[in-house]
């Protein structure tokens, strides 16, 4: 007589918490789900939100706001260790532990493993995105830092490259869509939130951040591609300080 067919495997749509006892493992993931958060996706809150924003106002709200950022007090310091190094050391972590995880989209494709799945592959991209935009932003041509009036002009040059335009906006969704799912990831394995209708109202709001980000990146893009094209005139940019001067090289009184 046939045997009864064992019954499917149940996937639950529920997140637990990260596991204790797993030694420098435990750790690590631990910190690589922390530093998705604060600092790395801070650092994306303010990029995104707050300083690319500016740029819908004009060149020079923007060129005022890289300005500051330039001289915070030990901008080096606050950069290398605030960005940089917690994103090499999530990029980096978040490689190895795609490199060992085991996909299974196909075996249970229910919606969470195919987001799951997504954040991997835009964690890829948007590690790209950004050391490709810190490349060509802070290490060549104009020197923003030194001088802030250029940064409107040197990112309209980047995106009226059609190519690079693509890729920039590639980049923004895979970044935005990375931190918004990466803080439900991090609500749900810290146990932050726990329980299947609290999980899913997180992940209604995270989808909605997501959105926001997208959004406020894109106009930002559109900003810099289509509007304010003309250059200001010599000493016409609030934080351009030096002195027009006339075609005979004397300062303008």
């Amino acid at each position: 007589m046939a045997s009864a067919s064992s019954p499917a495997p149940v996937v639950a749509h529920r997140v637990g918490p990260l596991r204790a006892g797993q030694g420098s493992s435990f750790v690590l993931r631990r910190l690589h789900s922390l530093s998705g958060i604060v600092p790395v996706g801070a650092f994306l809150f303010e990029h995104i939100l707050i300083s690319n924003s500016t740029a819908i106002t004009g060149p020079d709200a923007y060129a005022r706001q890289v300005s500051f950022l330039a001289n915070l007090p030990l901008v080096f310091f606050l950069e290398l260790f605030g960005i940089w190094l917690p994103i090499l050391f999530h990029a980096l972590y978040g490689f190895y532990i795609w490199y060992r995880g085991d996909g299974n989209t196909i075996a249970y494709p229910w919606s969470g493993n195919w987001m799951y799945t997504a954040q991997r592959w835009t964690g890829g991209i948007a590690f790209v995105y950004i050391v490709w935009h810190t490349y060509t932003m802070r290490f060549t041509g104009v020197d923003l830092h030194d001088n802030p009036a250029g940064s409107f002009a040197k990112v309209a040059a980047e995106v009226h490259n059609p190519w690079l335009l693509a890729f920039y906006v590639v980049g923004l969704i895979c970044a935005s869509w990375h931190f918004a799912y990466g803080i439900w990831l991090f609500a749900a394995k810290w146990g932050i939130v726990s329980g299947d209708k609290a999980q899913q109202r997180l992940l209604r709001v995270c989808l909605a951040f997501f959105m926001l980000l997208s959004v406020v990146g894109l106009v930002s893009l559109y900003t810099f591609r289509e509007r304010f094209q003309e250059s200001p005139e010599p000493g016409a940019n609030i934080v351009d300080t030096r002195p027009a001067t006339a075609t005979n090289g004397r300062p303008v009184q």
